[in-house]
């Protein structure tokens, strides 16, 4: 298993038809690949490089951005890998808001964003 923090930006949509789309349409027009996104009835958890490109594109559209530092960790491609890791960081008392999974350029690999309640003390969990 291998993981880092990363900093996602959380945007809010509105639930309706096209919403994502137009905000995508904005950052490919813009040069920014989205590398990993989550989208949950009226927001969508978006992973990008040029992360000051992007809120800068976004917030210039009046869509409402905040950043959160997640964890991007990478797990083997198995039964009960993701498991493990929900599992040893729970049961140190730290909860798992929200996960979304990512595609990954690693072999035989599959990623995850996890958004925890303790981002510190999970890092220090899974370096264990």
């Amino acid at each position: 298993m291998d993981f880092e923090r990363i900093t996602e930006i959380f945007v809010i949509l509105e639930n309706k038809p096209s919403v994502l789309g137009e905000m995508l349409t904005q950052l490919a027009e813009n040069e920014i690949n989205v590398e990993s996104i989550g989208v949950f009835q009226d927001t969508a958890k978006i992973y990008v490089k040029n992360l000051s490109k992007a809120v800068k594109i976004l917030n210039k559209l009046n869509y409402t951005t905040e950043l959160r530092d997640v964890l991007l960790v990478h797990l083997e491609n198995k039964p009960g890998a993701l498991a493990e890791v929900a599992t040893k960081i729970g049961d140190e008392g730290i909860n798992v808001e929200y996960c979304y999974g990512t595609l990954s350029q690693i072999a035989d690999k599959i990623s995850v964003i996890l958004d925890v309640s303790n981002i510190d003390e999970a890092i220090k969990i899974l370096q264990r």
